[in-house]
């Protein structure tokens, strides 16, 4: 199992050890095999803003580490390594991330790695752990899970980069937690010997249970597949945490045969932080989530009133009803809490982007149908919009000689109703700038007018079809005359 040691957040795991210090570092470790034989990644993450620089130029500077790596078994040092780590040179501290690769017999060890800060030699901090190698030639193995921050396709220029493996590039996870704004979790693992060990089809499967519980998560399953028997199979996996509540968990890599019967297994554990998900108003309230240091607690009450009004359109009618008096009063309290909890379910990992994402869009509905009448999105063409995206298809007519302006809006896919092919037309019999209103709509809950022809032409009466003013619904073709025609186009 894949160790990892922390210095800044101390975990569940037995397999972590704290050490305290202001050097921000982490180390962890993984083994695979290569050609029969065991190697081990240790990995060095480091925050360059704790760390002292020494300077490069008149311009930057960089981190200077002396690392010392030893793997003893007992008393015994087996293996021994000394370096120098530079940090990147660069005018503000940034992070880096060091990785050295040592070959080693099977058997039990002592992993120690001590980091000395030689800008300031007094900051020197020593980490432990015990790890385990056990690969044999023609024996079904599987490596280490290596938790992964990030997989970029390893260029030309990338030859000398520390982190390349084969074609890509490989940056690991500093820990194995992640924290509310995570939405991935991305990993690598390899199998080792299926063609000598078993020599016919097996199954891999991956998925990730509950470590407290010992349930599997039958809704994160991530794979099951048939596999042929390789030398080497490497694999890498992302799946999406999004929807994972905060707890400890285990990802879990199995084969089996045939009979379902198991050959071999590795397990990760990891934890997860995901404080948004399923809150509820009552929660947030209750204090278990501090307003002040999220999005919502830096919004003035006039930002609170228009980003609650932006989203009017977007909940149901009880929910409206009730965005109208806390704006009206201008609660601020109530008004943070809404809109906090409005947004930590639409997007329970980062509620914040998701709100300013949002945000975006309604500040240039509001710019764009804006009419002197309240918020630009309040319109019907803004309020649509806002609602149901952007129109796939927009006709505007302002030279009707019978009619005010109006277009059509064409939507092809309409999801919020399971709809096709559906329509809106807007007009401004005003004749204020930007005073179009919503005449009729195909969609089902919205404005639906069978006589919304009648209604655009009404300064044509006496050119309706048929004798019935009363209930007919089509006008009489004219020079001129396209909103029938136009309307029933698409």
């Amino acid at each position: 199992m894949k160790n990892l040691i922390t210095i800044l957040i101390c975990f569940s795991f037995p397999a972590l050890i704290r050490a305290q210090s202001e050097l921000g570092a982490n180390i962890s470790y993984a083994t695979f095999q290569h050609e029969s034989r065991g190697y081990v990644e240790v990995y060095l993450h480091v925050l360059g803003a704790t760390t002292g620089r020494a300077a490069v130029t008149d311009s930057t500077k960089q981190a200077l580490l002396d690392v010392v790596i030893l793997f003893k078994k007992g008393a015994e040092v087996v293996k021994f390594d000394k370096f120098r780590l530079n940090g990147p040179a660069s005018v503000q501290p940034i992070d880096f991330v060091d990785v050295k690769r040592y070959n080693l017999d099977n058997g039990n060890y002592q992993l120690e790695v001590s980091v000395q800060d030689q800008t300031n030699p007094s900051v020197a901090k020593k980490f432990e752990t015990s790890m385990t190698m056990n690969y044999q030639p023609n024996v079904l193995a599987i490596s280490d899970i290596q938790l992964l921050s990030s997989i970029k396709n390893a260029g030309p220029e990338s030859s000398s980069n520390p982190l390349t493996k084969g074609n890509f590039i490989f940056e690991p996870m500093p820990t194995n937690y992640y924290a509310k704004n995570d939405e991935l979790l991305l990993f690598y693992f390899e199998v080792y010997n299926a063609d000598t060990a078993i020599g016919i089809d097996y199954v891999q499967t991956i998925f990730i249970d509950n470590a407290d519980t010992k349930s599997k998560l039958e809704a994160i399953s991530i794979s099951h597949k048939r596999k042929q028997p390789e030398p080497v199979t490497a694999s890498v996996q992302r799946v999406d945490i999004q929807q994972l509540p905060t707890g400890n968990y285990n990802l879990v890599v199995e084969l089996r045969d045939k009979d379902r019967q198991l050959l071999a297994q590795r397990v990760m554990p990891f934890q997860r932080s995901n404080p948004y998900l399923n809150i509820s108003k009552e929660e947030i309230s209750s204090g278990k989530l501090s307003l002040q240091d999220e999005f919502v607690g830096k919004l003035s009450v006039d930002e609170l009133i228009y980003s609650l009004k932006a989203i009017m359109m977007q909940v149901d009618k009880s929910d409206g009803e009730h965005l109208k008096l806390i704006t009206s009063e201008r609660n601020e309290n109530a008004m943070r809490l809404y809109l906090m909890s409005y947004w930590a379910k639409e997007s329970p990992t980062n509620p914040a982007v998701a709100y300013e994402a949002y945000m975006n869009v309604a500040r240039q509905v509001d710019k764009s149908f804006g009419n002197g009448f309240g918020f630009g999105f309040e319109t019907d063409r803004g309020y649509t919009f806002l609602k149901y995206g952007p129109p796939n298809n927009t006709v505007f007519e302002e030279n009707d000689p019978s009619a005010p302006p109006y277009e059509i809006w064409f939507y092809n896919q309409f999801p919020k109703t399971s709809q096709n092919n559906v329509k809106f037309l807007f007009y401004n019999p005003s004749l204020v700038t930007n005073g179009h209103v919503l005449l009729h709509s195909t969609a089902r809950g919205e404005t639906n007018n069978p006589r919304w022809e009648v209604e655009l032409y009404r300064d044509a009466p006496n050119e309706m079809e048929g004798s019935n003013f009363i209930d007919g619904t089509t006008m009489q073709r004219n020079t001129g005359r396209h909103a029938r025609q136009l309307f029933d186009s698409f």
